[in-house]
């Protein structure tokens, strides 16, 4: 069977959503956000013939949702992107949207619009081919992903199919695994003192300094545990840290905030419990060492097997359209993937080849996005199945 997929339409949709302003207003005070580019995407869903679903994630931002209903007798699949993109600081034109040598630059090319423009295409394809699926095929972009996740959190309480394709930018590769995250809080608490008081003074910057050597240490240690065969190790880190008022006192607070990379089946509790281990090991040596331990923000990890029903359809799809068959591998980052997988919905993720991501020259491969478009088309049929 042939389904139509229209390469002009793919650059055209890719060209036009770049050069839409859709900066994450949750990271930049004042930025557009995503209003424009979902009144964009609803308006063309409605333009072939799909009904769009505005879904209010929060005021001014929605996610915009498109099913092409199936008859009914085959499998779901959900087709997923996110429309936020991150600022623009560096680059001289980002919303130009231009070709150079067979690459389209722009804010938000690579990440994710030009999985925007694919997941339209391949919807066109079928609606335009009078195609009739057993399964439902549900379009979703999601405001958000890139600070909060609001927008996928939203969604996944109202949709739900049998599978879901995640098409982050992969170049054309299998996502099977990510990393997930804890951000945890330490806070040292001292006692001020003017500083020629030594005699009552607590530091409790000199304090947090215990914990840092100790964080080193168990840092050090994640090094050596069990790799995954796909994420390599977990990792921790100490991104920002803060006490302390004034040249001549004694801090009587001290702030760090840490960032544990986790592995799939570390879990929130076992994560804070390791530090706060190494609170109770150094308040039990100084009855004057005083420290609190906080979770305050996670995202758990995300994992398919590789065997897995939607994944083997993804990369039979991708093989027949390539002509090569595609890597499976794990990414190091956090996707939207995880929140998808934990509504319930075995998950792969999929999507274009390029680079420059959260950089100041981001692009997509042209071609690689009709692959991309064209491996929806063919996952779709394979998985929903043609109606009899």
């Amino acid at each position: 069977m042939t389904i139509p997929l229209n390469r002009d339409y793919v650059i055209e949709q890719t060209q036009a959503l770049v050069r839409i302003n859709s900066i994450n207003s949750d990271l930049e005070k004042g930025a557009a956000g995503e209003g424009e580019i979902g009144r964009y995407i609803a308006a063309e869903l409605a333009n072939m013939g799909i009904t769009p679903t505005v879904q209010e994630v929060e005021a001014g931002r929605n996610n915009i949702i498109g099913v092409l209903k199936g008859s009914g007798t085959g499998r779901s699949v959900l087709l997923n992107a996110h429309m936020d993109t991150v600022g623009v600081t560096g680059m001289a034109e980002p919303f130009l949207g231009d070709i150079r040598e067979g690459k389209l630059y722009g804010r938000g090319a690579y990440d994710m619009k030009a999985s925007i423009a694919a997941m339209l295409a391949a919807m066109k394809g079928f609606v335009d081919g009078g195609i009739k699926l057993a399964g439902d095929v549900l379009f979703t972009t999601v405001v958000d992903e890139e600070y909060g996740s609001k927008g996928m959190e939203q969604l996944v309480k109202d949709f739900k199919a049998d599978a879901a394709i995640l098409t982050e930018p992969t170049n054309l590769r299998i996502c099977c695994a990510h990393r997930g995250f804890v951000w945890i809080e330490v806070k040292t608490r001292g006692l001020a003192a003017h500083g020629s008081r030594y005699f009552e003074g607590i530091d409790a910057n000199v304090h947090m300094g215990r914990i840092l050597v100790e964080i080193e240490k168990l840092s050090a240690d994640l090094l050596h545990r069990e790799q995954h065969p796909l994420l390599g190790l977990p990792s921790l880190h100490v991104p920002l840290i803060a006490g302390g008022t004034s040249q001549s006192v004694y801090s009587a607070f001290c702030r760090a905030e840490l960032e544990r990379r986790t592995l799939p089946g570390e879990t929130v509790d076992a994560v804070v419990a390791e530090i706060q281990r190494i609170v109770d090991k150094l308040s039990a040596e100084d009855p004057r060492f005083s420290a609190t331990v906080n979770a305050f923000f996670s995202r758990n990890a995300y994992e398919i097997e590789p065997s897995a029903e939607i994944v083997q359809t993804v990369k039979g799809a991708a093989q027949t359209v390539l002509g090569a068959e595609p890597d499976i591998y794990g990414a190091l980052w956090w996707m939207d993937s995880a929140l998808l997988s934990d509504a319930g919905m075995k998950t792969v993720i999929v999507g274009p080849t390029g680079d420059g991501l959260h950089t100041d020259e981001e692009w997509v491969e042209v071609e690689s996005v009709v692959d991309l478009a064209c491996i929806l088309q063919q996952s779709i049929v394979d998985y929903c199945g043609i109606a009899g």
